[in-house]
């Protein structure tokens, strides 16, 4: 068998996939000798989506020939949630489907189809922002929720001390600071979607902390990586500006 995998700690993936599944229909996973890898855009071109996991997370990990496993993101999802805390998550694939074995106190086999993609995947654009913070990725969901209640859109803004998140609508306005503790230098703001940055913080729980990449209405680079250094998930979002 070329590939197959199994991890004990199967919220990594849980985890990456409730809030990738929000964003993408459909995927292609990859796996080489390196480990296994997501490069995905929505439909809108508003939002990409990186995932690597190195073959160091995984309890054990075979892929003796480079893998592309094109599935239905939605159906794998739904899929994982019936994964329990306690299983042991295996993968693996015959000639036109992907395994999922869930060991646990019962033995449990799904087989999802391959699907036939409609594109490639994608190069991720080459971004340079000049601000970089890293909060609680908690919080930040939190920041952002709290948003959704007066507005479908908020800022980003960081100067030498706060990164701020602001938000106006016809309930009222609202404004959280949060004081970074980083060396920046200069002052950015960019505007955003609310429902867009929920479905990325759907993944809040893959890491304690996030990395956040901001500039002057420029994209928006949400970082979120193990503290192990063996896996790392990562969204560009498009930035909302004003019309006219």
């Amino acid at each position: 068998m070329a590939f197959k995998v199994e991890l004990s700690n199967n919220s990594v993936i849980k985890n990456s996939f409730e809030s990738i599944s929000k964003i993408v229909d459909e995927i292609t996973l990859t796996a080489d000798s390196e480990g296994m890898h997501l490069r995905a855009l929505d439909r809108s071109h508003i939002t990409f989506i990186t995932l690597d996991l190195d073959k160091t997370l995984f309890d054990e990990y075979e892929c003796d020939v480079p893998e592309k496993m094109a599935i239905d993101c939605n159906d794998f999802n739904t899929i994982l949630k019936k994964c329990k805390n306690d299983d042991i998550l295996k993968l693996s694939v015959d000639e036109s489907s992907i395994l999922i074995i869930f060991d646990g106190d019962a033995r449990r086999k799904f087989k999802l189809p391959f699907i036939d993609m409609e594109y490639d995947n994608p190069t991720p654009p080459n971004i340079v922002l000049p601000c970089k913070i890293t909060i609680p990725s908690t919080l930040l969901k939190n920041y952002i929720d709290d948003m959704g209640f007066f507005s479908d859109k908020l800022d980003f803004l960081i100067d030498e001390n706060y990164f701020k998140v602001k938000t106006s609508g016809q309930k009222g306005d609202a404004e959280t600071e949060y004081l970074h503790g980083e060396n920046i230098l200069e002052v950015v703001k960019s505007g955003y979607s609310i429902p867009k940055l929920q479905e990325i913080m759907k993944a809040h729980k893959f890491s304690e902390q996030c990395n956040i990449y901001l500039g002057n209405d420029m994209p928006l680079k949400i970082n979120f990586t193990l503290v192990t250094g063996d896996g790392n998930l990562e969204y560009l979002l498009a930035p909302r500006l004003e019309e006219g």
